[in-house]
């Protein structure tokens, strides 16, 4: 399942999490963000070890710039409440399960 995340909820579901987080940074009008969202998606239906998460950037853009994004897509994998691993850029599934890997 994917989280909207948003200012609001993010102290609860990313810093209060128990499990690894992973944060899609993506907007509509861009075109590997619609392409990399089916991946998310299959991803956050797949992993139960793992709370998966969206922010459009268009509708909070404090969270894009809190983590520095400044292209998208951009994936941020955190513990903790740390930002353990980020990259942007379209990738395939396996291209985002290897920035799983580990976590």
């Amino acid at each position: 399942m994917e989280i909207t995340l948003t200012s609001q909820n993010y102290h609860e579901v990313v810093e209060q999490a128990q499990k690894p987080v992973l944060i899609d940074f993506w907007a509509t009008w861009c075109g590997p963000c619609q392409m990399i969202a089916p991946v998310i998606e299959e991803i956050a239906n797949e992993r139960t070890d793992l709370c998966v998460c969206k922010v459009n950037v268009d509708d909070e853009p404090q969270l894009a710039n809190r983590f520095g994004v400044q292209f998208i897509p951009t994936l941020a994998v955190l513990k903790n409440g740390q930002v353990l691993r980020k990259e942007s850029g379209y990738r395939d599934k396996a291209g985002v399960l290897a920035l799983l890997e580990g976590v």
